[in-house]
Parts: C-alpha cells; structure tokens; sequence
C-alpha cells in the first residue's frame, strides 16, 4: 500500500476536476434557474434559484479545463491518465449531484441555503462518482481505490468548509456552510 501522503495527493488530484466544477458553479452563477422557476407537483420549488444554467455550464468547463491541465502536464506517474469522458463525468456529475440533493431537499423543505450536514458536503463527489463509474467504469475501477475513497471522504467536508467560508466572505455565497 502506498504511504498516506501519496494516497492524499492521489486523491485531490483525482478530483480536482469535480473539486474544481462545484465552487466555480457559484462564481458563474446567476441568470435563468435550471428549473425556470418551476414548482413540482408538491407546490415546491424543483431546485430553486441557486441552481442555474450558467453555473452549470460555467462550473462543469472550469472542471474540464482543469482536467485537460491535468491530461497535459500530469505530474504523478503513478496515476492512471484522465479520459476527456472521466474529466467531463467527474464536472458535471458533481454538479448534477448536487442539484439532485437539492431536489430532495426542497422535498424534504429544507429551504436554499439550509444546512444538511455531510450531504451537503459529499453530494457533489456522489455525482461525480456515480456518473464517472457510468460512463468511464473501467477507468473509475482503476483509479478509485478503497484507500482513495475513505481518504476523499474524510477530506472533502474539511476541504468544503473551507472553500465556502471563503467563498462567504468573498460575498460569493449567503451562508458559510
């Protein structure tokens, strides 16, 4: 087994696509919802404002951008090369992972901006998961080991705490969870 060290980096890097898609969805955000305002057939909000078209596009190219980075200047040979299909699946599934925890938190009426801990910190890397191991099965196989994972699993809601305090007092986000 690889040290602990070499296991962290492993896995930032393996997620950096979809560490990078799910903050920058803020930044780009704004514009037309997703749902167009819609309610669902329980007379709730289907996402709600928060979940837009031009932080979904904007967030999922600045995954994919990072990812291509990544393909190009790959400095860790001890991991497999990304595919564009792995480094799109890994920006767009955090992204539609964390509409779809929106969904069911408007189901559930948690209100924008309620706190749903751990969901609301793993959603995101649920998407990119589930979607990358849809598409990219073999790659996702041999990339995601179990060390790997419990090791993005313990770090992520760490990381995304931080990232949405920042992202708080930048003024990017209304609550700092």
């Amino acid at each position: 087994m690889a040290g602990i060290t070499e296991i962290i980096i492993q896995a930032m890097w393996l997620m950096l696509p979809a560490y990078i898609a799910n903050p920058t969805a803020v930044v780009f955000g704004g514009g037309t919802p997703i749902d167009f305002g819609k309610n669902w057939k329980d007379g709730k909000r289907i996402l709600g404002d928060g979940k837009t078209f031009r932080g979904l596009v904007g967030g999922t190219a600045c995954g994919v951008i990072i990812g291509i980075i990544q393909m190009k200047y790959a400095p860790f040979g001890f991991l497999g090369g990304f595919t564009l299909l792995a480094i799109f699946s890994l920006s767009f599934g955090a992204l539609l992972g964390d509409m779809i925890k929106s969904f069911f938190k408007r189901r559930l009426g948690f209100n924008r901006g309620m706190k749903m801990p751990l969901i609301d910190q793993l959603d995101f890397v649920a998407g990119a998961w589930v979607l990358t191991y849809l598409l990219e099965p073999e790659w996702f196989s041999a990339n995601f080991t179990f060390w790997i994972i419990v090791v993005i699993l313990v770090l992520t809601p760490v990381l995304h705490r931080l990232t949405n305090i920042a992202g708080y007092y930048m003024k990017l986000k209304k609550e700092p969870w």
